[in-house]
């Protein structure tokens, strides 16, 4: 299966967002792929609020069996959220149990004004009724397939892995 190209989605994502970002905006980005995206789209829709990051390691509903990832990062909100518009930002939505994991970190800050969804994949699959707001591109992919993304220097590339890996 050929992949999309990350960047060209990455327009696309922006070009879908413009319309809708205000100065009062805030990115907030989900480690690890949502944060690079969320400081791109950043950039590219000109805001002056800065981005946002979120690690929902801890706020995830299988943390028991899965344990704290290796990879763990702090979470920073460098803005306040009460009444703000935010657009969590991720790089693949699948089932929605990070969306979920996020959303409820999220309101441990503050009640947000709006909360909408950017994503640069939608593979489908979803386990609770979470959908996008702006949406790259959707992907339907094999059960045991997962598409990653990852940085190739400056440059946002796709990769597919098995499940295992």
């Amino acid at each position: 299966m050929s992949l999309p190209d990350a960047e060209k989605l990455l327009a696309d994502l922006a070009a879908q967002m413009r319309p809708q970002v205000t100065p009062d905006t805030a990115l907030v980005g989900l480690h690890t792929g949502g944060v690079w995206l969320a400081q791109r789209l950043h950039a590219l829709l000109g805001l002056t609020q800065p981005a946002g990051s979120l690690d929902v390691s801890f706020y995830r509903d299988d943390y028991a069996q899965r344990g704290l990832s290796r990879d763990t990062r702090a979470s920073s909100l460098p803005f306040d959220v009460e009444g703000r518009h935010l657009i969590l930002v991720d790089d693949v939505l699948h089932t929605g149990r990070t969306i979920r994991a996020a959303l409820n970190e999220l309101f441990d800050y503050g009640r947000p004004a709006k909360v909408e969804l950017a994503v640069l994949i939608d593979r489908g699959g979803r386990q609770l009724p979470v959908a996008p707001t702006y949406c790259a591109t959707r992907l339907d992919l094999a059960e045991g397939t997962r598409v990653k993304l990852a940085q190739d220097g400056e440059r946002l590339a796709l990769r597919l892995l098995q499940e295992q890996e």
